[in-house]
């Protein structure tokens, strides 16, 4: 059973592992576990909306994964088109907003195209919002920031000596969104792989075992109940907090 929706995160973020690992299990090519991921991303996205979880990010494609062999890439950048030429019906259908994070830039002209695209028909729908990280690294997003909170100041946008997280913070590519409430991990590993370092920095983390393959919308709800069981004080105390709830 799902968690009441005043329990639900309202923005969950994922890093979706364990592809590689679910096509060797099965003596599968890695393109395979690829090709079910991407069915999973679908089902998850669907899944999370059906939970009452208002914002999705899924860690598509990071800025290190250009290292992988060429072949393994470019089946990437075709599957990743692929989807979105796919699910634009379906986005614009079921009302789901599309939005990226990373240099989107740097990705292939077909994949570009589409992403505009879907996003241009879907930026009028704020009642669920899907966030693919594409070629995104956390530090890099911060040197980008960096740089251009440098040039604001340069150019008497800002002021130096007023600088806040709450300013600096706009020129992150999250910059009009929420943090994560929950962040999911799966396949096992235990770390956050350069992804929302800074957004996630009172993030519950929740790390499961499932390979991305695998993960059904069960599995999302068990990391919600998780995180249901969770206090989150945000630097306070359990006592401080309790004033709050009992309004």
């Amino acid at each position: 059973m799902p968690a009441p929706a005043e329990n639900v995160p309202p923005h969950v973020a994922i890093i979706m592992d364990g592809n590689g690992r679910w096509a060797k299990q099965r003596g599968l090519p890695r393109i395979e576990g690829h090709r079910r991921g991407v069915e999973t991303v679908r089902t998850t996205t669907f899944a999370a909306r059906d939970l009452g979880v208002r914002m999705l990010t899924l860690y598509a494609f990071s800025i290190e994964n250009w290292k992988r062999p060429q072949e393994e890439v470019g089946a990437l950048m075709t599957l990743l088109e692929y989807y979105l030429k796919k699910e634009l019906e379906t986005f614009v259908r079921d009302r789901v907003r599309l939005r990226t994070i990373g240099r989107t830039e740097e990705l292939p002209a077909g994949v570009q195209k589409m992403l505009r695209t879907t996003m241009e028909e879907t930026k009028h729908f704020n009642d669920y919002t899907l966030v693919l990280a594409l070629n995104y690294g956390s530090r890099t997003e911060v040197v980008d920031a960096a740089r251009s909170y440098a040039a604001a100041v340069a150019a008497g946008k800002e002021k130096l000596n007023d600088s806040s997280w709450g300013t600096f913070s706009r020129y992150l590519s999250t910059g009009d969104m929420p943090d994560p409430d929950l962040v999911i991990r799966t396949s096992g590993e235990t770390r956050i792989s350069n992804f929302l370092l800074l957004q996630a920095a009172y993030a519950e983390f929740v790390f499961m075992p499932v390979l991305w393959p695998d993960f059904t919308k069960a599995d999302l709800s068990t990391a919600i109940a998780e995180y249901n069981r969770r206090e989150r004080r945000f630097g306070l105390t359990s006592e401080q907090l309790k004033p709050a709830a009992a309004k």
